[in-house]
């Protein structure tokens, strides 16, 4: 088992960074590939990014530009640094992890067994 809580979310404005944090636990943490995935109300869960057990990184070619994802084994953490923030990223997003076996369907929300709670993230004009 993997329990996996996000924070970070909050209201800001259109042009602001903003840093996600997912903290993990109950499993050992550098097994975990780790994704981020976000909700978009009454859409569908869309795929952010994701981060190997090996530190590589896929990321939504929509928004690769102004994120990044990272990881700090030693804190058992995963983080999701966007920039230049716009009102369309305003979503819940959500952490996931399944145990990374080198898995291509990192994209895929059935990927994974373990989420998060989610948090919110606003994004005002």
């Amino acid at each position: 088992q993997v329990q996996l809580v996000e924070s970070g979310g909050g209201l800001v404005q259109a042009g602001d960074s903003l840093t996600l944090s997912c903290a993990a636990s109950g499993r050992t943490f550098s097994d975990l590939g780790l994704a981020w995935f976000r909700r978009v109300l009454g859409k569908e869960l869309e795929f952010v990014g994701f981060i190997r057990r090996t530190f590589a990184t896929h990321l939504n070619d929509r928004v690769k530009d102004r994120l990044t994802i990272s990881r700090d084994n030693a804190k058992n953490m995963v983080y999701l640094q966007m920039y230049s923030l716009k009102p369309e990223d305003t979503a819940v997003y959500y952490c996931a992890a399944e145990r990374d076996t080198g898995f291509t369907n990192y994209f895929s929300a059935r990927a994974y067994d373990y989420w998060g709670q989610g948090t919110q993230v606003t994004v005002s004009s």
